[in-house]
């Protein structure tokens, strides 16, 4: 009998084409519709990015400003959504608020059921529009503040600021911010891009997939990691501790977040980039908290390449970026659906567009077939 060989993790398992995204292997960049991540996120506005992953093409300025004036006119949210988000109890994790206000979405949708394309996508630039106002307004909760609305003459990143704050920074700030986002927006077939196809392949519907997404992300082991990162450092404390630190938790196997990653080998090409724009931050900030960051990551970063040959991800550099932004910790991960919903709806309107039930084999260790002893011989 032929030994089944179980590819654990799915490590190695190609399962679908895709056109959205590729790691390219000569030069060990992530591309977008085949443009390089770092010159997309360097050269271009986030909403850019957003509709080349739809249109697999970049828009020209008319198709740009038509795509922005969709975006603009599918926020807000209804009284009702804010209603219910006013009942979320004040200490569930922003992810898990996030989740139900995706679903809530779904319950307002009268055509729920129409899965044609038009409709996937229409619904995929309403996402795209209210996921930023959930997680500002759930912020803004959590906070004791009252929401507020989004402003109609702002871009996409100004208006998240405002909606989060009351104003917006200055533009080198949401230039970093917006970065993010591009770098964030897509990465082929991980986790929860991978459980949005599966859930969409069953025809439920683009709110279940995308809730479902949001579910997988929320692990500390794909986009929970950035918040990981930073907890990291608020243990690390200083500088002068961190070299120590991270031989200590090498020492002792500890689980160090925001280094490692599945698909690269030499490094994450969205890493360089974004450090670049965490130095920004830093020099933007320009006080001792922020060097301290600065400095403990850059020793933490050495220490690993130096003693494991381990490279960081792009959870490293964008987790402590976002603190200085002003973001709480448990924003971080919803930030990065704020920007991936942009691949998961591409993804989903992929996998429907061309469907097939995803249902993969398992190899079973369990007992062989047996018969059922009655209760009064067991």
């Amino acid at each position: 009998m032929t030994e089944t060989k179980i590819k654990y993790g799915l490590a190695g398992v190609v399962t679908d084409d895709t056109a959205v995204s590729k790691v390219m292997p000569e030069t060990n960049s992530l591309t977008y519709r085949g443009y390089a991540v770092q010159d997309l996120a360097t050269q271009c506005r986030f909403e850019e990015t957003a509709y080349l992953i739809w249109n697999g093409e970049l828009p020209t300025k008319t198709q740009l400003e038509a795509f922005n004036a969709q975006e603009k006119a599918n926020r807000g949210l209804t009284d009702n959504m804010i209603a219910v988000m006013r009942r979320f109890p004040k200490g569930a994790h922003p992810m898990a608020t996030l989740r139900t206000g995706v679903s809530f979405l779904g319950l307002e949708d009268k055509e729920i059921e129409d899965h044609a394309t038009d409709k996937l996508y229409e619904r995929a630039i309403s996402l795209y529009a209210k996921i930023p106002q959930i997680v500002a307004t759930d912020f803004r909760l959590r906070n004791g503040k009252e929401p507020i609305g989004p402003d109609a003459s702002l871009g996409f990143s100004e208006n998240f600021f405002h909606m989060c704050f009351g104003e917006v920074p200055a533009p080198e700030v949401v230039k970093c911010f917006d970065i993010s986002m591009t770098l964030y927006a897509e990465h082929s077939f991980n986790a929860s891009t991978f459980t949005a196809r599966v859930i969409a392949s069953s025809l439920s519907g683009i709110y279940s997939a995308v809730t479902g997404a949001i579910g997988s992300l929320k692990g500390p082991l794909h986009g929970g990691a950035n918040e990981a990162v930073m907890h990291m450092l608020e243990e690390v404390g200083a500088a002068e501790n961190a070299k120590a630190w991270m031989l200590d938790a090498l020492a002792t196997k500890k689980k160090i977040m925001g280094f490692g990653h599945r698909v690269y080998r030499s490094g994450d090409s969205r890493v360089p980039t974004m450090t670049d724009a965490y130095k920004e931050m830093v020099d933007i900030i320009g006080s001792d908290e922020a060097n301290k960051y600065w400095n403990m990551s850059r020793i933490l970063d050495e220490t690993m390449v130096g003693e494991k040959g381990i490279y960081p991800n792009l959870d490293f550099p964008a987790g402590p970026a976002y603190y200085l932004m002003g973001f709480e910790i448990p924003m971080f991960t919803p930030i990065f659906v704020i920007s991936r919903i942009t691949g998961w709806t591409a993804h989903i309107m992929e996998q429907l567009g061309d469907n097939k039930l995803i249902r993969p084999l398992s190899n079973y260790t369990g007992p062989a077939q047996r018969d059922v002893i009655a209760m009064a011989d067991r």
